[in-house]
């Protein structure tokens, strides 16, 4: 009875969690897969009041808020390689921005290629697979998408001197705030991928076919090229520095990343930062930190404008929408700026699942997802009272990880989900190496007396522990010998434990008896990861508990049964 409350009248939603696997075409549910390039939980909805993102904060409040979402390693290749396919890099031997799964691995079922072949049409707009050599120069089609990728035309200008100085200049820089009118094409990459995709969503709208529309947006990935305007929702006076930005204590120089994408930039060079260990000067890393909100709330625009239309096309009450990053972002955490590490900040991103007529519910077309105009200064948007109109907040404490989307949204539209892969996979086309997140859902949803409002109860009967890993080909950053090296690192409630041991890229061989550093920082007395205590006598115990548990690995932590 409880459960009807939520479910609204159709059979794919209801057949949803009854495991049923064969619905009508015309009522089966569309999926709308966005994701945010570097997009770290600096959001109304996670808790960051001071940043502006309303269209986001609307979704969450109508979605599962998954609080510890974790991908598989912190850079866009590899981690999006492994959502997709639902596999591990170590399964899919992809570590870098160039290499392609299919051809060093195997021709794994991607998540859009499983729902194409079950007679959806797949679309792929902006950047969802890394594009180029790392999807083998198509985005992976034509075995994901039913059509080409799109890709905005303005993105060839990515990389060109397209950033206004004071002097009339133009530089290709980091911190790159532009009149969009003056830029080349009079646009920008975000805008024409979102301007497609609601073309997209209007040609759906009639037709009825059920689709799979993969949205990927390229801020705030670096350059911050966004509309000068939204630099105005973040004056400087109320930028903070990160409370953690010098080089830890004890960290090992293994572990730490000296922020080589972001030196590349025009701007940046003429800072002459002293390398590799050399800090941001402080009044640039104001400007970057500006910089990286004012892009968010550029694509919480974005976000809001495709979120309007499917509503008012009358096709928000049958689609399931995720949102969340492909890795986080460092903004002087740790002295470290972009991701390529093992730590918290980039490792976490957020996750929302919207299910329509589950997390929140039906409401008459057009009241599901209004626009929030972001430069709206009268913008009072509260996500609280928005919560409350929905339904009941919904937000898990469990730990989650990239990998189990791919079983996930096939469990919530009726398709078949895939089983655990075995330890050799390379020659199974369709299984994953993560688990649905179906029996958090629906125990949220249903309100089981086995969980909290939180979801806390249901956390604690999930999986102890979520797994990630980071390359190095050297001991010391940017030092010429080479070592390959691996580090693996393994998050719990209550500690994150890492260590960095010898590899070989040609056999995909990892050598635990040599160990070349380890990490341990425990959140009752460091949330930030600033103090490695893995050496420290008093936590040798904790550590070799930890260091069995790691090498134990992901089999060993798959989610108990919900109660």
């Amino acid at each position: 009875m409880i459960m009807a409350a939520f479910v609204f009248a159709t059979s794919v939603v209801v057949l949803l969690f009854i495991g049923a696997q064969a619905v009508d075409e015309s009522s089966r549910p569309n999926v709308l897969f966005l994701v945010v390039d570097d997009l770290r939980p600096k959001l109304g909805c996670y808790g960051e009041s001071n940043m502006v993102t309303p269209n986001i904060d609307q979704l969450a409040a109508k979605s599962v808020r998954f609080q510890w979402t974790y991908v598989q390693q912190a850079v866009c290749s590899p981690s999006r390689t492994s959502f997709l396919t639902g596999r591990r890099p170590d399964t899919t031997r992809v570590f870098d921005l160039v290499t392609y799964f299919r051809r060093v691995a195997g021709n794994f079922t991607t998540l859009p290629q499983h729902f194409k072949n079950q007679g959806y049409l797949t679309q792929s707009v902006g950047k969802i697979f890394h594009p180029g050599s790392a999807s083998g120069f198509t985005d992976d089609y034509p075995y994901s998408w039913t059509y080409p990728a799109y890709h905005a035309p303005t993105k060839k200008y990515t990389s060109k001197k397209i950033c206004p100085e004071p002097d009339g200049s133009l530089t290709h820089s980091a911190v790159c705030p532009v009149d969009v009118r003056k830029v080349p094409g009079g646009s920008l990459p975000d805008i024409q991928n979102t301007d497609f995709t609601i073309q997209f969503l209007k040609n759906r709208s009639e037709d009825h076919k059920p689709f799979f529309l993969g949205m990927g947006y390229h801020r705030p990935h670096l350059p911050f090229a966004y509309p000068r305007e939204y630099l105005d929702l973040y004056p400087m006076s109320k930028i903070h520095l990160a409370p953690n930005p010098y080089y830890p204590p004890w960290l090992p120089e293994v572990a730490w990343s000296p922020y080589g994408e972001l030196k590349h930039y025009d701007d940046i060079k003429t800072l002459n930062i002293t390398e590799p260990f050399g800090l941001v000067p402080v009044d640039y890393q104001y400007k970057l930190r500006q910089s990286y909100s004012a892009a968010t709330s550029y694509t919480d625009a974005q976000v809001g404008r495709v979120l309007q239309a499917l509503d008012e096309l009358g096709l928000a009450d049958n689609t399931i929408i995720t949102l969340h990053g492909d890795h986080g972002w460092q903004l002087g955490d740790h002295g470290e700026w972009c991701k390529h590490t093992n730590f918290d900040i980039a490792t976490r991103i957020p996750m929302l699942i919207y299910v329509p007529g589950v997390t929140a519910k039906r409401v008459p077309r057009g009241k599901t997802f209004p626009y929030h105009d972001v430069l709206d200064k009268r913008l009072k948007f509260q996500p609280e009272v928005a919560a409350t109109e929905a339904g009941p907040v919904l937000a898990s404490d469990a730990l989650v990880e990239a990998v189990d989307l791919y079983a996930t949204i096939s469990e919530l539209a009726g398709l078949e989900v895939p089983s655990t892969c075995p330890n050799d996979s390379l020659h199974v086309a369709f299984c994953t190496e993560g688990s649905s997140l179906v029996p958090i859902i629906k125990n949220l949803t249903m309100k089981s007396p086995a969980v909290t409002s939180s979801g806390r109860d249901v956390a604690m009967t999930w999986k102890p522990a979520v797994f990630s890993q980071y390359p190095r080909y050297t001991l010391v950053p940017e030092s010429h010998v080479k070592t390959p090296i691996m580090g693996y690192t393994m998050r719990t409630y209550e500690h994150r434990y890492t260590e960095w041991i010898a590899y070989d890229f040609q056999t995909y061989q990892a050598d635990w008896d040599k160990v070349y550093a380890r990490e341990l920082y425990v959140y009752a007395s460091d949330p930030d990861e600033d103090l490695n205590v893995a050496e420290v006598p008093a936590f040798q115990e904790l550590a070799r508990a930890l260091s069995r548990q790691l090498r134990d690995g992901w089999r060993k932590a798959l989610p108990r049964p919900a109660v």
